[in-house]
C-alpha cells in the first residue's frame, strides 16, 4: 500500500475554499478511483487554516493515475493562491493499519 499525507497551511480567509476542493478531490476519488483505498481531509480543530490528507493507494500506479487526474490539476490550480507556504509531503509504504 502506497500512503500520501500532505499537510497544507492556507492564507486566513481561505478556509472554506481549500476544504471545499479537499472535499471534492476526496468525493472524485471514492467515486472514481477504484485503485484509491482511502483519501482522508481533516481540518485542525484550533487552527482552521491547517488541513490535512492522508491517501492510500493500492499501487504505484493508483496513485501515479490519482495524481495525474484532472480533478487534481484543477485543485492545485485552485489551490496555489490560497497556500501560505510550501505543502508537506510524506510518502510512504504502509507498514500497519487497523480495522
Amino acid at each position: 500500500m502506497h500512503t500520501v499525507t500532505a499537510i497544507i497551511r492556507v492564507k486566513p480567509g481561505a478556509e472554506h475554499a481549500m476544504r471545499d476542493g479537499l472535499l471534492a478531490v476526496a468525493a472524485h476519488a471514492r467515486a472514481n478511483e477504484p485503485g484509491t483505498i482511502g483519501y482522508f481531509v481533516s481540518q485542525d480543530g484550533g487552527d482552521p487554516c491547517l488541513f490535512t490528507t492522508y491517501e492510500r493507494y493500492a499501487d504505484q500506479a493508483a496513485m501515479d493515475s490519482h495524481n495525474g487526474s484532472a480533478v487534481v490539476a484543477r485543485f492545485f490550480e485552485t489551490a496555489a493562491p490560497l497556500l501560505d507556504g510550501a505543502v508537506t509531503l510524506v510518502m510512504g509504504a504502509e507498514l500497519s493499519t487497523t480495522g
